[in-house]
């Protein structure tokens, strides 16, 4: 087996201790010769660095580890590129929640205005990215995580229309699917799922098992009697367990079929608006929960010089899908995952250039989807109609449009009235002076 160069692009993120235990527990799938870790950050990227060090040390010495916040380091010479940037850290993602919110509109980091938002300040930081990979590294595999993905992925179709070895791909997904499994009590391996629509606005039609059975029923079922909750609660924010707890909502109007958690956004913006605090948002949140609680356990294994102890892996499907799915590639395993590709038919009755997410298997000629085909009025509505808010989204991007951008947000099913997008858009504009192209 070959053993493959990575690196991880937002290596000081809170995220990174899960991929990198990850990475050392799928040796046996994914070889590694070399792993850096690359931030813009210094401060947060060394705390994340040697801890990484440790970890490998004691679990995989044989594997190479560094960071760094040079780019002409990171990227040179790598087979894939693990990236899950955030343009603008935290200090920005607050007010993409928190300036919505001001003006009565839900404040959220991927949907609506706050994905918007933070779309426009990922799409300069992305394409940077890809150009330097390609100028370092031609031939790695782009795995990108980056949110808001949607936008970010129709961005990077846009921008470079021919490549073949960028893949966008979301967690959400899975851990559904990890959640689906507790309640059957299946193992989540055993389970094919058929799923449809956009990053963060999909649904899974059918979940069969290794028996061609389908379970779909029976967890609405489940859901409808009992409520559903993720499977690693615990270790979850009040705002997460409310956020599954909504699926009960979604099922008992819309029963056809089992929503992803983020439609509640778009389904019920009234009502979650209404739910969400201007004061204390899930910005709030993580930094004083998450944030806090990894980066002082990375200090305390750093000062202790071993992670034998370690308790900083939280929700381990985001760390352990990335692998499988670099895995999946590089052994041509052909494994179904879900996973963002442009549309060229594969949801008969929607634009071939929207960026679906549908499931697909992956090896090493990229992702192969299955068919969906015609769906729906009521969800081709509902997809259209954000296909379009996204479209132009990244339309206004590229040709520096105010009228697009306007246009975006009155689309949006979050917004509605344009003279409240108009505030909105405006607020946005100068909170991100420093990072949007100007549009006129």
């Amino acid at each position: 087996m070959k053993k493959n160069n990575i690196v991880l692009v937002g290596g000081g993120s809170t995220w990174t201790p899960g991929i990198l235990k990850a990475m050392t527990t799928h040796l046996d799938q994914f070889a590694l010769n070399r792993v850096v870790l690359y931030d813009v950050n210094e401060e947060r990227q060394e705390v994340i660095g040697e801890f990484a060090k440790i970890l490998f040390k004691e679990e995989a010495p044989e594997v190479e580890v560094s960071y760094t916040t040079d780019a002409e380091v990171a990227y040179k010479d790598v087979d894939f590129v693990f990236c899950q940037m955030r343009t603008g850290g935290f200090d920005m993602r607050e007010k993409d929640e928190k300036i919505p919110l001001e003006h009565g509109v839900i404040g959220q980091e991927t949907c609506g205005p706050g994905g918007f938002s933070y779309g426009l300040r990922s799409i300069r930081d992305m394409e940077e990215m890809v150009r330097d990979v390609r100028r370092l590294s031609p031939d790695a595999w782009i795995l990108n995580y980056t949110n808001p993905a949607a936008i970010v992925a129709l961005a990077l179709d846009k921008i470079f229309p021919k490549e073949d070895k960028i893949l966008n791909i979301c967690d959400q997904p899975v851990n559904l699917l990890r959640s689906y499994s507790k309640l059957i009590d299946h193992d989540v391996n055993k389970l094919e799922p058929v799923y449809f629509g956009l990053n963060h606005f999909g649904w899974f039609t059918h979940i069969y098992d290794e028996t061609g059975r389908d379970r779909a029923p029976e967890l609405k079922e489940i859901i409808s009697n009992g409520g559903f909750r993720p499977v690693d609660a615990e270790q979850r924010d009040q705002s997460w367990l409310e956020t599954y707890a909504m699926v009960e909502d979604m099922l008992k109007d819309f029963p056809d079929y089992l929503p992803n958690t983020y439609l509640q956004y778009y389904l019920y913006p009234e009502y979650k608006v209404k739910k969400l605090d201007p004061n204390w948002t899930r910005t709030d949140e993580v930094r004083a929960g998450r944030e806090k609680k990894v980066f002082a356990e990375c200090r305390r294994i750093v000062d202790n010089g071993t992670a034998s102890d370690s308790k900083v892996v939280h929700n381990d499907a985001h760390g352990d899908m990335m692998v499988e799915v670099a895995a999946s590639i590089a052994n041509n395993e052909r494994k179904t995952f879900i996973v963002m590709v442009r549309n060229e038919g594969i949801i008969a009755n929607l634009p071939n250039d929207s960026m679906v997410e549908v499931a697909a298997t992956l090896g090493v000629n990229g992702p192969q989807p299955y068919a969906v085909g015609e769906i729906d009025t009521f969800y081709k509505g509902l997809i259209e109609n954000q296909h379009a808010f996204e479209k132009l989204t990244v339309e206004a991007y590229m040709e520096g449009s105010y009228t697009k951008a306007l246009q975006a947000l009155t689309l949006n099913r979050t917004v509605v009235d344009a003279k409240k997008a108009r505030i909105v858009l405006d607020a946005l504009i100068e909170a991100n002076k420093d990072y949007w192209p100007t549009l006129n």
